[in-house]
């Protein structure tokens, strides 16, 4: 299965790549970003400051945004963020709910890092897939389309959006589904799936290894809302024989908590506009 995989590193060493890069147009994101909430307006001086920019870039970047219509005069010598740049934004927040998201952010990470990504939801006790991308695990009997449910107490994704719930909370999700040995390994006394429940939090991130399907290892991190309570979560499982669960959290848990943390700001930066389907129904 290894041979057709491509270097996981590869896409990360292409965007990090210098020679991969417009500098003009990183120059001309840098003048955007210059304006912020507490900076609203900015003289020319402070746009290239700010901005990392000698006068004269800055000055041709002012004047072609401003063409362009993401800039516009402020008071003064002045110039601020202008209504145009609202587009770009409404454009990728409105264009789908969470799992429209999430799902090609999973498939930067499949077959790469891992042979399946997937974005769920806990209800009652299970976890409920809203999203999936496989690369080869179907053949190994694992199914997890959209609107499968599974225990959430046997799951890494389950385990990471129960561990930010108050542990109240916790008891009362594992206690409203039954809880049955899945493989060997799985877990199903309270007492130890709490305590699971608090390393997972301590750690920032989910494992399973073998719990709820045999040779299956999974990582999974919670996306947060506003007010840091879990809205769902997200994760990364490899079949057995890719990699050692060790090393396979050490590559996939940074991952999966940066598209955790990605879907997390995406859906406070909408205000409401991207949500769980059932939110919009």
């Amino acid at each position: 299965m290894d041979d057709v995989r491509t270097d996981p590193g590869r896409e990360d060493r292409q965007a990090d790549n210098p020679k991969n890069q417009v500098q003009s147009v990183a120059k001309a994101f840098a003048v955007l970003h210059a304006f912020t909430a507490d900076r609203p307006e900015l003289t020319m001086a402070e746009v290239a400051a700010r901005a990392g920019l000698d006068r004269g870039t800055a000055f041709r970047l002012v004047h072609t945004l401003l063409g362009l219509g993401y800039l516009r005069p402020g008071e003064g010598r002045r110039f601020r963020l202008a209504l145009k740049c609202l587009e770009l934004g409404h454009a990728a927040l409105s264009a789908d709910d969470l799992p429209g998201h999430a799902a090609p952010l999973l498939r930067d990470l499949v077959p790469a890092i891992a042979d399946a990504g997937s974005l769920g939801v806990l209800d009652q006790g299970e976890v409920v897939y809203l999203a999936r991308v496989e690369a080869g695990l179907d053949r190994h009997g694992v199914q997890r389309r959209p609107g499968t449910r599974i225990g959430a107490y046997a799951t890494a994704l389950g385990q990471a959006i129960l561990a930010w719930l108050p542990e109240a909370e916790q008891v009362a999700q594992l206690e409203s589904a039954p809880r049955v040995m899945l493989s060997e390994r799985t877990v199903t006394g309270l007492a130890p799936l709490l305590a699971r429940l608090r390393q997972v939090r301590a750690q920032g991130y989910a494992l399973s290894d073998g719990e709820n399907a045999y040779g299956l290892c999974t990582v999974a991190a919670p996306v947060l809302d506003a007010a840091g309570r879990p809205l769902a979560g997200v994760s990364l499982t490899i079949a057995g024989g890719r990699l050692p669960a060790a090393e396979f959290a050490a590559l996939a848990a940074p991952r999966v908590c940066r598209v955790a943390a990605e879907l997390a700001e995406a859906v406070r930066l909408s205000r409401g506009s991207i949500g769980l389907p059932e939110a919009r129904r």
